[in-house]
């Protein structure tokens, strides 16, 4: 997506939050500090604290789900307030899409590293890749190892942190990419999609922080969502290809 009106192109951020009342304030002045930032979107799903009340103090434009949906609804709901800033002429329709998580603080401002490469048209989708956290995780890595081999069976492309949620999309990408897979599939269904568009996906390396799932009971449940969101993400686009194939393929 080069610029073509003369000027940066300009960014809108989106940030999925639940119950990060502590954080969020911290990651909306970082990513108000990457050149080209216009707007930033920050979908409350169902929080239980204050993180509504605290990004709107922060300056962001708010969107609150009464109860939790997910984060593909969150997401969905962010690029919907974007569409209508874009219709009241405060976002132009050439606009980037930065999607960033809410618990990121200060160092979410590396998340600019996924911009550059959108704007100037190198790429349509940029995915962060983080380097090793402060805090180890809990996890074993059957969802990443799930989400990767089913990313490179279906596009032959092996990303490296294919569950990451830090991306830039291009409009090209994001219309690619929508609906998105629910719950927590939607960055395999994302990466997919915008794939078999024939756009250009890159990864790229950025100095970002957040907290990282535990061990105890909940973290488990919410790694077991992830596996089942995922799963279904990626047997929804198996069938897809199924169905897109001839006759005289589906025969052999």
């Amino acid at each position: 997506m080069p610029d073509t009106a003369g000027g940066p192109t300009p960014v809108a951020v989106v940030i999925p939050a639940r119950d990060e009342a502590e954080r969020v304030a911290a990651t909306i002045r970082a990513v108000r500090r990457i050149p080209g930032v216009v707007t930033v979107i920050v979908v409350d799903d169902g929080s239980r604290d204050g993180t509504a009340r605290v990004a709107a103090e922060s300056g962001a434009e708010v969107v609150r789900h009464a109860r939790n949906r997910g984060k593909a609804h969150a997401l969905m709901s962010g690029l919907d307030r974007m569409a209508a800033l874009q219709r009241a002429g405060r976002v132009e329709p050439r606009a980037a899409v930065l999607f960033v998580d809410a618990d990121l603080e200060d160092s979410a401002e590396a998340v600019g590293a996924l911009v550059g490469p959108v704007t100037a048209g190198e790429a349509d989708l940029t995915i962060a890749t983080l380097p090793p956290q402060r805090t180890p995780g809990g996890g074993r890595g059957l969802v990443v190892g799930l989400a990767r081999r089913g990313i490179a069976e279906l596009t032959g492309w092996t990303p490296v942190q294919p569950l990451s949620g830090m991306r830039c999309l291009s409009p090209a990408a994001v219309g690619a990419a929508t609906p998105f897979a629910r719950g927590w599939g939607v960055e395999v269904g994302m990466t997919i999609d915008v794939l078999d568009a024939g756009l250009v996906v890159r990864e790229v390396p950025c100095d970002l922080h957040h907290r990282v799932t535990g061990t105890d009971w909940r973290a488990q449940l919410h790694r077991a969502g992830q596996y089942r969101d995922v799963a279904l993400a990626l047997s929804t686009r198996r069938l897809r290809r199924r169905f897109r194939r001839s006759p005289s393929e589906s025969a052999t």
